[in-house]
């Protein structure tokens, strides 16, 4: 691996637990101004300082985020649909290779949809992606995305679609956690990390669901709304770093969010 290429993922998983805790909010590039991220910049200014990288659009990057900012950056570079429509697969490429290196970002992200009506032309644009990536030594996210059908999201399914991700060139692979969620791991011979998903019914749900995956086999988790949806974000990132790069419990991860809820 290129030395550029492979410093720009290691700059995501700092520390010594070869761990990650991604914060997302690109959410906005097809659910618009989405509940707690209608201001993405008030938003991520009490996070910044406790997520290993940040996952959001061009345009965020630009309006949102400080220039002195040396968070890692995961650049959206697909795009093309809304949740207007029916049909979520129906994406492009929205932002170029060029774009993504003037940035400074550490990686591009795009979503795969396996078993869609546009699986072809995604997962050609991350052929496309992997080519231009390794001509200026930026790392590839895939996203294995669902769309609207959150019923694919079974051991199998996922199985699948990162290993054709992986097999793409893909150089980490973002999914969702599944019963059997080592059968994905196992089949997968590059990083994975587990996205979030929808908010949960609490913090405690997704505390485990975030143990569960590193458990599992995962090197990092990249949640949004489970994080600034939660009535207490900047706790709530605190517990899962706990969780990630402690090796904490649930429990004791819930001991860390109540200390960090707690007035001083």
């Amino acid at each position: 691996m290129q030395w550029g290429l492979e410093n720009r993922i290691r700059r995501m998983f700092p520390g010594t637990s070869g761990h990650t805790v991604m914060l997302a909010v690109d959410h906005g590039y097809f659910m618009g101004p989405t509940h707690r991220l209608e201001n993405v910049g008030k938003t991520l200014e009490p996070l910044l300082p406790y997520a290993d990288a940040i996952a959001l659009t061009r345009g965020i990057l630009r309006s949102s985020v400080p220039p002195a900012t040396t968070v890692p950056v995961i650049l959206r570079v697909s795009g093309g649909a809304t949740i207007l429509k029916e049909d979520l697969s129906h994406e492009a490429l929205t932002a170029s290779m060029d774009d993504a290196a003037r940035l400074n970002a550490s990686a591009v992200a795009l979503s795969v949809f396996a078993g869609a009506p546009h699986e072809h032309e995604s997962l050609v644009n991350l052929s496309k992606l992997v080519d231009e990536g390794e001509a200026r030594g930026l790392p590839v996210l895939a996203i294995t995305a669902v769309g609207k059908e959150l019923e694919k999201r079974d051991a199998r399914y996922l199985a699948l679609a990162c290993r054709v991700s992986a097999e793409i060139g893909a150089h980490l692979v973002k999914t969702y956690y599944c019963d059997g969620f080592s059968r994905v791991v196992d089949g997968c011979p590059v990083p994975l990390v587990v996205a979030g998903g929808p908010r949960l019914d609490s913090d405690a749900a997704a505390l485990t669901l975030a143990h569960r995956a590193i458990e599992a086999g995962a090197v990092g988790i990249d949640m949004g709304r489970n994080i600034w949806q939660s009535e207490t974000p900047v706790a709530m990132l605190k517990a899962l770093r706990a969780i990630v790069h402690e090796k904490a419990t649930v429990a004791e991860a819930l001991d860390v969010l109540a200390a960090a809820r707690a007035p001083r």
